[in-house]
């Protein structure tokens, strides 16, 4: 108790110096776990009386106030002592030795992994197109292709533990140890409907079509990983496709299904799947929602299955890693060849034990040893963990199982300087339908006014149809009302209200690309969208800069400071029109658009506050847009006005395109729209 109690008081010292040294977090999360494991003994000792219990119990509640209290100076820090946040390897070496210097057996104390909590039970749905699919054919078709060997040959491995091993071999990498498998020379780099492919692209789905099925694909964010897997899907014939994502990415999958495979329609599972096309080719379903479907899935008889941020199911013994895993089994116990890709910027999150799950949805392995293929290779090196060359070896083998790691600084050559990609979201929940109902609110206001106009105006030609010139002035009226009343919602307000909407989303997105691909700028426009957005990085224990107008200069350079020099500052939350100029982010090759500029000047800016001379990556900018609401009208007005203003400024709008011009177009579009649905004859 007193080596804890110092330990504590170590670290109220350290943050009440300054900020929280990369030290100071590994002491924080130590003392934390240190706290827990003395609580749970204190708990289960028999010899103490319940008076003494009580004692130490109190003693130890005043130590975890102390600390808490003192993290608060630090929000990240606080994220620490969350008993889900991920503990470092550091953290562990430390908490064994504060044990070794109390005397007490360090076996006993060695933090174990904690499970996930258990979600509430959903009930187990079919959606009415699943069953329809099912009578229409009840028997599912047999694959008698020709299966790889499923027993292993005899070895002189036979005796050994394996697992650890291999686990290993990754750690001893010697410095330029290939991260990839062996892929084919593309013979061409056209894909469907004419798109051209990168040559890194091309080159895994050659090997898909070659007969390779399966596939960790940890390319950086950027490279296309979706249009891979889809192609490589394609490539394979690997229909049904089952396709595991988090709810993020859930509509952009759909979306680049309909790019790249036209051909094979793509549907999303939402809630309990009552919009789900049974008859899909490729089914995408998000974490969250994928217990309530476990039943049906697993008998749809999936040829292939993909699964998108695979480190989500790096904990073996939480929920959802355990329905991916079983489905996999499924898969791989109807199709005999059948194709697995696990898709991740970041398959290692806190240690080497992360590659495991992974290893074992991709059938290279199963809870205690390698699978047949994997233990025929690792064979074939007549080497076993004795032999000094057998990690590297072990390690190759591994890797040409299907490993396929690329980063953006390697295939440079292969992609733009500088891309924007767009990330379309589904707004669900209340907030979601009270967005679209004030969508069709203010619609329904500018009808009003367009009927009323059409029915009082006393001269002028009558108009078949729409009546175009009196629909921009209507936009023109409903405009100037927004700059000058608060009534009602007005574009202004619908696009705050969608911002606030998308923040948690965009802030999960943007701490993903963290992970995988290391800093990350993230944009927003409004102040309590970057308040929603800087609580997400807060909970998921993700430490960021915040660079805002209301800040002095010495606090806005601290923070710009911070980001730049600290390797712990994973994300910068920038004002888009505060922080838009005037800032050198070259640090960052990845940026997070959350909410969209009224022009693609202001874009430009945001972007190229990473994107800039001493930046020796590509750029990516990542465009966060709420499908299905004005958000995603914007977006294409924004991108129509930036390529005339191209055409005729070659890269600037400042002529040519302002944002009053693309707030009245997209008022415009509205009130067609909704003209456009009104019945023959009501106008």
């Amino acid at each position: 108790m007193s080596t804890l109690a110092r330990s504590v008081r170590e670290i109220e010292n350290a943050l009440r110096r300054g900020p929280a040294t990369p030290t100071t977090r590994t002491k924080v999360q130590a003392a934390a776990l240190l706290l827990r494991e003395e609580r749970a003994r204190l708990r289960s000792d028999t010899a103490l009386t319940e008076r003494k219990r009580s004692e130490q119990l109190k003693r130890l509640d005043d130590l975890a106030k102390s600390l808490a209290m003192s993290a608060v100076r630090d929000q990240s820090v606080l994220a620490l002592l969350d008993e889900d946040a991920a503990v470092s390897d550091e953290a562990r070496s430390l908490t064994r030795q504060v044990l070794r210097t109390a005397g007490i057996a360090t076996e006993a104390f060695d933090p174990v992994p904690v499970p996930e909590p258990a979600a509430p039970a959903k009930p187990r749905v079919v959606p009415q197109s699943v069953v329809s699919r099912q009578l229409a054919n009840p028997f599912l078709a047999p694959d008698f292709s020709a299966a790889r060997p499923r027993t292993a040959r005899p070895s002189r491995l036979a005796g050994w533990e394996l697992l650890e091993p291999l686990l290993r071999s990754f750690e001893r990498a010697a410095d330029g140890a290939s991260t990839s498998m062996a892929l084919p020379i593309p013979t061409s780099l056209h894909g469907p409907g004419g798109r051209e492919l990168m040559p890194h692209q091309a080159g895994l789905i050659a090997s898909a079509a070659a007969g390779h099925r399966s596939f960790l694909l940890a390319d950086e964010p950027g490279l296309g990983k979706t249009a891979q897997a889809l192609l490589a899907a394609q490539a394979a014939d690997a229909y049904p496709l089952l396709v595991v994502v988090p709810n993020v990415v859930k509509t952009n999958w759909v979306r680049e299904a309909g790019m790249w495979t036209p051909r094979h329609p793509a549907t999303a599972i939402h809630g309990n799947g009552d919009s789900v096309d049974g008859f899909a080719d490729i089914v995408v379903v998000n974490y969250e929602v994928l217990d309530r479907h476990m039943g049906w899935l697993g008998d749809f008889g999936f040829r292939g299955m993909v699964v998108d941020e695979a480190h989500f199911i790096k904990n073996k013994t939480s929920q959802r890693s355990q329905h991916v895993l079983q489905l996999s089994d499924r898969i791989r116990a109807f199709t005999p060849r059948p194709l697995l890709m696990a898709l991740t910027g970041t398959p290692l999150i806190n240690d080497i034990e992360d590659f495991l799950a992974i290893w074992q949805f991709l059938g290279w392995i199963d809870t205690t040893k390698p699978r047949a293929e994997l233990m025929n290779a690792l064979t074939e090196t007549e080497l076993t963990p004795a032999d000094p060359g057998f990690y590297p070896a072990a390690r190759q083998c591994v890797v040409e199982q299907g490993i396929v790691r690329r980063r953006k600084i390697d295939v440079a050559a292969d992609i733009p300087a500088r891309r924007i990609a767009d990330l379309p979201v589904e707004l669900d929940g209340p907030a979601g339908r009270s967005i679209r109902a004030a969508e069709r609110e203010l619609a329904q206001r500018m009808v009003a006014r367009y009927t009323e106009a059409l029915a009082t105006r006393r001269s002028g030609s009558v108009v078949e149809g729409i009546d175009h010139d009196l629909v921009r002035q209507v936009a023109r009226w409903e405009q100037k009302d927004a700059t000058t009343s608060t009534a009602g919602d007005n574009v202004f307000g619908m696009m705050r209200r969608i911002g606030q909407a998308k923040a948690g989303l965009a802030a999960d997105y943007a701490a993903q690309l963290a992970r995988s691909a290391g800093k990350v700028v993230f944009f927003a426009k409004h102040v309590d969208v970057m308040d929603a957005a800087e609580e997400t990085f807060t909970k998921l224990g993700v430490r960021f800069s915040s660079i805002r107008g209301d800040q002095t200069r010495t606090v806005r350079q601290r923070n710009i400071d911070a980001f730049v020099e600290d390797p712990d500052v994973a994300v910068a939350v920038c004002s888009l029109t505060a922080a838009g100029v005037g800032l050198n982010l070259q640090v960052a090759s990845d940026v997070v658009l959350a909410e969209l500029s009224w022009t693609a000047a202001e874009q430009t800016q945001a972007i190229d506050r990473s994107h800039r001379i001493g930046q020796d990556k590509p750029v990516t900018a990542w465009r966060i847009i709420a499908a299905q609401t004005i958000d995603a009208r914007i977006a294409e007005l924004i991108d129509s006005k930036a390529g005339l203003a191209a055409q005729a400024l070659d890269g600037s709008d400042e002529a040519v395109g302002s944002s009053t011009d693309v707030q009245h177009a997209a008022l415009v579009a509205l009130l067609e729209d909704a003209l456009a649905e009104l019945p023959v004859g009501v106008v």
